[in-house]
């Protein structure tokens, strides 16, 4: 299974005005990503998603060039089975015969960024072709499932205090016993953030559980004095309280033991989470397979949250095909508990193609499909694919 064609696209899909919401980010008024597309010699196609954002827009040429000229051709005519070797090779560039003699990371000079994003996307997508061509789920491929379901906790939560406690209870009538809204510097102070969970939790009542996500944009002592103040209300993880440049604070906001801390999306590869543990930062490790490094590192990372007894929450923010790979490392890990689904304006997760899961009462059930199991429309393809470079 020679690979014959590496090829990726920037997929930009307006967002309507009447579903637009406003957090830290701004006015969130498009959704972006690439898509990539491998091909191999016997015509099997796979596909993966590489994002150069953790939020939902941003600008993918930069991807897109980097998987078309520099780590596509340079995985042109190897087997597509080896995917180790190749997310190797495409780590370690012109050194990767030196770290395979001597069994060590030389990694080029762009191990973080755009190059892990751009390998994350070939690495599901060679992920996506071992599972086609034996007929199997990539979830088969890695063991089988660790259960029958999967919570799913509904991820969203923009509104005012006014608003907040009837959007969230809009989420649990759809089923979800767990929702995540989002708090922090969008909120211009930590009383009003606070405001908002009291006014969350009073809408909710007392059996659903509460998430917040504060996207890293609180100082430590604004984290601090944040989870003390809204400790009654009995919040299951307090999601990036600071900066992911700022490891002290972190240490220090978890150390509180005030509320567990989840944090991972904006990492990439293991080294970064393994971070995180060594510096006592974390209870909730969220990798994000379209930025950490691929399929192949988040199984890496899932060894890691499993060695030391944390728990592991992928990230799902994304393309239907991130979406259904971070089902797929969550069913797989004995130390996943939920899943997070988007409601907010997501077009990729629900107008990319067929074949994408959703949740049934609140819960995930396994993926069943051949790889992935997601199939893009071409036409959708075509409406949404940015032609870079056109005026």
């Amino acid at each position: 299974m020679k690979i014959v064609r590496v090829s990726a696209r920037w997929l930009h899909a307006p967002i309507p005005t009447e579903r637009q919401h406003v957090s830290d980010f701004g006015r969130v008024a498009s959704f972006d990503t690439a898509l990539v597309e491998i091909e191999t010699d016997d015509g099997t196609v796979g596909w993966g998603e590489a994002k150069a954002a953790v939020g939902s827009a941003g600008s993918c040429a930069a991807l897109v060039a980097a998987i078309e000229h520099e780590l596509g051709p340079a995985i042109i005519g190897r087997d597509a089975r080896h995917i180790t070797a190749i997310w190797e090779s495409l780590y370690h560039g012109v050194r990767d015969h030196h770290a395979a003699d001597t069994g060590r990371t030389m990694p080029v000079l762009a191990r973080r960024g755009t190059h892990i994003s751009a390998i994350s996307g070939i690495d599901m997508a060679l992920w996506d072709i071992a599972g086609r061509s034996l007929g199997v789920p990539v979830l088969t491929l890695w063991g089988g499932p660790r259960r029958a379901d999967l919570p799913a906790y509904a991820s969203g939560g923009w509104a005012d205090a006014d608003g907040i406690g009837a959007q969230l209870a809009g989420y649990t009538k759809r089923g979800f016993g767990a929702v995540k809204m989002r708090v922090g510097v969008m909120d211009g102070d930590v009383a009003t953030s606070v405001a908002r969970v009291a006014a969350a939790r009073d809408g909710l009542g007392d059996d659903v559980d509460l998430m917040v996500d504060a996207h890293g944009t609180f100082t430590a002592t604004d984290a601090l004095a944040f989870a003390r103040a809204v400790e009654p209300y009995r919040v299951r993880w307090f999601e990036e309280p600071v900066s992911p440049d700022d490891r002290d604070g972190a240490a220090r906001v978890r150390a509180a033991g005030l509320v567990p801390i989840a944090a991972g999306e904006s990492e990439f590869t293991r080294f970064d989470f393994a971070e995180l543990i060594d510096r006592d930062t974390v209870d909730v490790l969220q990798p994000d397979l379209a930025i950490c490094g691929g399929p192949t590192e988040g199984r890496r990372i899932a060894a890691l949250v499993e060695t030391h007894q944390l728990e592991l929450a992928p990230h799902c923010w994304g393309s239907a095909l991130s979406f259904v790979a971070g089902v797929t490392l969550a069913f797989s890990s004995p130390s996943a508990r939920v899943i997070e689904y988007s409601l907010g304006a997501n077009p990729f997760l629900h107008e990319l193609g067929d074949g994408v899961p959703a949740p049934v009462d609140g819960a995930m059930r396994p993926p069943t499909r051949p790889g992935f199991g997601v199939d893009p429309d071409p036409d959708a393809l075509d409406a949404f694919t940015v032609l870079i470079g056109a005026t």
